[in-house]
């Protein structure tokens, strides 16, 4: 075989090469991964510090390298969008990750998205952009319990199973999830309902499915309107109003809900315990903030799941109350954020809480 032979040769292989791998990179899903932050993005000083840390050190382009058997299952890219933990994100926050999911969704070139996030608003931010990104490509927002530092840390598994959850053609069309610890949860119910354990995440209602190296496995879907089927359009919000929440035990009085009214609240979240009961020396309080504007929205802060009845425990027709129906207080304050942009009419925002 001759030189130049040889040389066509190996220049055909090297094509060939060349071709094969473009077709793999085409048949595989474009996922970008939206980084903020949090435990998932965070460095303990050794590896026995699984809850002594500092959240939001790592940059998302260490994150991906970390796991190179993303590249296996998806073409994955990243952007920092905010390096924080995620107790300190405002609604200025919200608005600026919703609008960058927002226009990523309507990329060709985009199949999924992956928001790491820290726990502690983990669910305030997955039901934010449930209700605001017009999209059926899947969502997905992760977080971790422990930082990469620290021995059987949770991020890296619970990231991998996130992209291959955003990439997958079944993922769509369910709302924005939640993936940690090898669950698939609706952004829409699930809740931190433990501190300290990698099993922190629950939903009242149970998970939409599992993922199982890299399968999903599904369950049920949300009854609820969300994404595609919402009112609401992160395009068309560039400001929320400022709601606040007063939590209600025994004993309570009513300094927290009158600091709340004149910070400028436009709705209270009541977070009373039981059927979002509220005690009979806060009543008169109430009205008397209702009759200034402000929407007065009892919810319950029982953390297994529930509903708060309408017109039991209190009158709220004759009030012109509004329940938070099985929304915990935050996810009420979230909806009622949203709501509050489109209507200030109780009996409207009653019908989004029921149908939300």
């Amino acid at each position: 075989m001759s030189h130049k032979t040889v040389k066509q040769w190996a220049l055909f292989v090297f094509s060939a090469v060349l071709i094969s791998s473009a077709a793999i990179a085409q048949t595989k899903p474009n996922v970008v991964i939206l980084a903020t932050g949090g435990t998932i993005a965070g460095a303990g000083a050794d590896v026995t510090n699984s809850a002594t840390y500092q959240a939001a050190k790592v940059p998302v382009d260490k994150l991906i390298a970390g796991i190179p058997q993303l590249g296996s299952v998806a073409n994955v890219r990243g952007e920092q969008v905010f390096q924080i933990a995620s107790e300190s994100f405002t609604n200025a926050n919200l608005l600026t990750l919703g609008k960058r999911v927002a226009a990523l969704a309507r990329q060709d070139d985009v199949d999924g998205i992956v928001i790491t996030h820290g726990t502690d608003t983990t669910e305030e931010t997955a039901y934010f952009l449930n209700l605001v990104v017009h999209t059926d490509k899947p969502i997905v927002v992760v977080a971790s319990m422990r930082p990469g530092t620290a021995m059987s840390a949770d991020g890296m598994l619970n990231l991998y199973s996130a992209v291959t959850v955003a990439g997958s053609k079944d993922a769509r069309g369910r709302g924005v999830m939640v993936v940690m610890n090898d669950e698939i949860d609706s952004g829409r119910d699930v809740t931190k309902a433990v501190n300290n354990k990698v099993e922190a995440f629950r939903s009242p209602w149970g998970p939409l499915g599992f993922v199982v190296e890299g399968k999903n496995y599904w369950f049920r879907r949300l009854d609820k309107r969300h994404t595609v089927n919402s009112e609401f359009d992160i395009e068309k919000i560039n400001a929320l109003p400022l709601v606040e929440i007063a939590y209600a035990g025994g004993n309570v009085d009513d300094v927290a809900y009158r600091a709340f009214a004149k910070a400028g609240a436009k709705a209270i979240i009541h977070a009373g315990p039981g059927n979002g009961s509220v005690s009979g020396a806060l009543v008169p309080v109430l009205q008397e903030l209702r009759g200034k504007g402000i929407q007065i929205i009892r919810s319950s802060h029982v953390n297994a799941g529930g509903f708060v009845l309408r017109n039991a425990e209190q009158p709220d027709d004759k009030y012109d109350w509004i329940v938070a129906h099985d929304l915990n207080p935050q996810k009420a304050r979230i909806l009622a954020t949203v709501a509050l942009t489109a209507t200030s009419d109780t009996k409207e925002l009653q019908r989004i809480f029921m149908e939300y």
